[in-house]
């Protein structure tokens, strides 16, 4: 029998953001393929949710505020070493340019760049990123298809890519491999509680997706492919993931 180079089969990983949504939707998927899995959220009732829906054992959740550096060394310190992760904790705006504020700006930035920065620099620093390892952090295709009001968010999502590309250059020696997922619309409770598009626009806009919006589950089986040992050659990498939108758009 061949080797199953998609299996995560005795892999330590972390998962932030897991409370709800892709994040939770990855969780479930990287458990059943055989991982061990480190939870990390804000919400204690929903994380404790999360981790009572993982098959299989050896798996832990871990309350964390990932703006506090305090609750990032914390997180770090209770770690074992990791075969991977999944930096997918992060917030989204609608914001016009003419409304912004250093608040708005900062709230952003603050969960969706400078909160996976910090995290992966106290990684590395404790040792706690294994040689061979792989990296996937959340990004979007709001970096390409820039629609009013996602400026900030955008913006955020930009500079996560640029900063993925220089922990794939740094860490290249070590064999860890560093990629990012640029999703397009996935059917999520943030669609609902914090776009301004009723149910009617959403499936107009769902129209322009030839596949249609994804799933939850579409990203988690992304991450499981850029976790895995299938992914060995590929590194510095944005793996687009849009249903097709991007031929259309």
């Amino acid at each position: 029998m061949s080797a199953n180079f998609f299996s995560l089969k005795g892999k330590n990983v972390l998962i932030t953001g897991a409370s709800s949504g892709i994040g939770k939707a990855t969780a479930i998927a990287c458990a059943a393929s055989g991982a061990h899995i480190i939870v990390t959220g804000r919400n204690k009732v929903r994380l404790n949710e999360t981790l009572s829906m993982l098959g299989g054992e050896g798996h832990i959740a871990i309350v964390a505020e990932l703006c506090e550096q305090e609750d990032i060394n914390r997180l770090v310190d209770a770690i074992p070493e990791l075969d991977g992760a999944f930096l997918c904790a992060g917030v989204s705006d609608t914001t016009p340019v003419k409304y912004i504020n250093s608040e708005a700006i900062q709230r952003v930035l603050s969960i969706n760049l400078e909160a996976p920065m910090l995290l992966t620099q106290r990684m590395l620093f404790k040792k706690k990123i294994k040689k061979g390892a792989s990296l996937v952090y959340m990004s979007s295709m709001g970096v390409e298809q820039v629609a009013p009001g996602l400026g900030i968010y955008a913006a955020s999502k930009s500079g996560l890519n640029a900063f993925m590309r220089a922990v794939a250059t740094e860490q290249a020696s070590r064999k860890v491999r560093v990629n990012a997922i640029m999703a397009g619309m996935v059917r999520t409770e943030l669609i609902y509680s914090l776009s301004q598009l009723s149910e009617d626009d959403i499936k107009r806009d769902e129209a322009k997706y030839p596949l249609g919006y994804g799933k939850p589950e579409d990203v988690a089986n992304a991450v499981i492919y850029l976790l895995s040992e299938a992914s060995r050659w590929m590194t510095g990498m944005t793996l687009k993931l849009d249903g097709g939108a991007s031929l259309t758009l």
